[in-house]
């Protein structure tokens, strides 16, 4: 699905001088790294405002330091309604003043209903008693003036993902009716959910408020916003109308230098090539009832090869049921032509592979531990407790991958998650990398990462081949995957339902083999 660009009349709100928010010479620094340096950005009221960068390049100690998460060290930031500059001390404090903002992650209560969410915090009484009856009264009007229609005396868990976002941005709204912040809203939604979501911004929009919209999808920039600010670390790049900033030149500016890398990934995998193929992994019969049906698969060495389908369709189970992550329970697994009983993720990673899982939050970083422990872990669980890696071992092996791969952070015991989500991908990379496996299986890499770390990953991945790693790949985008893998895996419904190679390997075939339409 296309999203669409609709373009609306600009009129004497979208011109210079209305401004509803404006920063100036903010400066932050932050674990001895200039976060900000003398960055200005100003919201109009009547315009949704995409803030554009690279992981790192400063997008969320912006929105921090505007919320009042984070203490700036020199600049001004002014709202139109209040005579001198603002500092918010707190999130609570940002809403006082205007400014509400809502997450990637729905921060509200799926046990509670719709309209106790929209209230908590705030709740209606009379005679000192709650008023349920006017709360769902009042609710139920402020979702019908936005054209959401739901039934808000039922609990939140009762609607989908797409709805929780409206609800939340629907209380930040009433709550206030300035500024809204709408970090990374889309990651969790597929297209129809974008689109209802882009139609309430939309309506937002309308009313007059200024919205400020981050994402890593160049596509909904363009087919949502009205103006775009670049940030590079730290710095201001420039601000654009959006109709004067094609995509190409978003992303050199985003990334500080002209970008043909997409294409050079193509030429160098195609270049790539291994000419006479060594099986590393095969599996067959492999299957886990009730979530990956019997499969059959063999990847040799130098091989990239992607799996490609719907939310649902199995490629996450696949890889898990080969992993060791969800025992599989009839078939076969061989790697290198010795036959494996993969009974754990220990077994599999003793085996010679490696697994980068779908959620690096929850699965992947260990955030309280610092870049250089969570790099060891892998080569440490390997080696056993009794066989522990020196501090200086340490130091040195994650020296070595900070400088590889370029991981932007301040020192080595730095915790990981006061690193960008980009840096946190790279951390668990390494960790594998370190391992030396045969076999890697890389689950949606780069997902919620900038344009500059996605290409810097599938260029790593060409690499990681070229020196003849097998190389499972994962990505719900298929130019992605187009531009990286040797061979596609289409699944459907928890099978594997056929497979592409060479110049078989199109949008066209593939989106007609995940439709079940045209043979593979």
């Amino acid at each position: 699905m296309v999203l669409r660009r609709v373009l609306f009349r600009r009129g004497d709100n979208m011109a210079a001088g209305n401004e509803i928010l404006t920063m100036r010479r903010i400066t932050k620094n932050f674990l001895g790294v200039r976060a900000l340096n003398n960055v200005d950005f100003t919201l109009r009221a009547n315009e949704i405002h995409a803030l554009m960068g690279e992981n790192g390049a400063g997008k969320s100690t912006l929105i921090k330091v505007l919320t009042g998460a984070e203490e700036f060290e020199s600049g001004e930031i002014r709202i139109a309604g209040i005579n001198q500059p603002v500092i918010n001390h707190s999130p609570q404090e940002a809403q006082i003043n205007g400014i509400s903002t809502v997450y990637q992650e729905v921060n509200l209560c799926p046990n509670l209903s719709v309209a106790e969410n929209f209230f908590i915090g705030r709740e209606l009484k009379k005679f000192g008693v709650i008023d349920w009856k006017t709360m769902n009264k009042k609710a139920k009007k402020a979702f019908d003036d936005l054209s959401i229609n739901i039934d808000v005396t039922l609990t939140l868990d009762n609607y989908s993902v797409a709805i929780q976002q409206m609800v939340a941005i629907a209380r930040a709204v009433d709550i206030s009716s300035k500024v809204l912040i709408l970090d990374e809203p889309t990651s969790s939604l597929d297209d129809s959910e974008v689109e209802k979501l882009f139609s309430l911004m939309r309506k937002l929009r309308d009313r007059g408020i200024g919205i400020i919209f981050v994402t890593h999808f160049l596509e909904q920039v363009y087919a949502v916003c009205d103006r775009i600010t670049v940030l590079r670390n730290g710095e201001l790049v420039g601000e654009y109308a959006v109709e004067n900033l094609p995509r190409l030149q978003l992303v050199a500016r985003m990334m500080g230098k002209e970008f043909d890398d997409l294409a050079a990934v193509k030429r160098e995998r195609s270049e790539g090539a291994v000419s006479d193929p060594v099986t590393v992994i095969e599996a067959k019969g492999l299957g886990c009832t009730g979530k990956i049906k019997s499969f059959d698969l063999s990847i040799s060495k130098g091989d990239v090869i992607g799996l490609s389908g719907l939310l649902g369709s199995g490629r996450s189970e696949l890889a898990r049921a080969m992993y060791g992550a969800d025992k599989a329970d009839s078939g076969e697994l061989e790697m290198n032509s010795k036959k494996l009983n993969i009974r754990s993720p220990l077994d599999a990673m003793q085996a010679g592979m490696a697994f980068l899982p779908e959620n690096r939050k929850e699965e992947g970083i260990i955030a309280d531990l610092s870049v250089r422990e969570n790099i060891i872990l892998a080569l440490q669980a390997q080696r056993g407790i009794f066989r522990l890696i020196s501090k200086k071992d340490q130091e040195e092996f994650t020296d070595k991958y900070i400088d590889i791969l370029k991981i932007k952070t301040s020192d080595r015991e730095t915790p990981v998650k006061n690193l960008s989500g980009g840096n946190q991908q790279k951390v668990i990379l390494a960790r594998w990398l370190l391992t030396n496996p045969d076999f890697l299986i890389l689950d949606e890499p780069t997902r919620g990462i900038d344009v500059g770390t996605k290409t810097e990953i599938q260029r790593l991945v060409v690499s990681l081949a070229e020196q003849g790693k097998a190389v499972m790949f994962i990505s719900s985008e298929i130019e992605e995957m187009l531009r990286t893998c040797s061979r596609m895996v289409v699944m459907r419904d928890c099978s594997k339902v056929g497979e592409l190679s060479g110049d078989e390997i199109t949008q066209d075939n593939i989106m007609k083999a995940i439709a079940g339409g045209g043979s593979v």
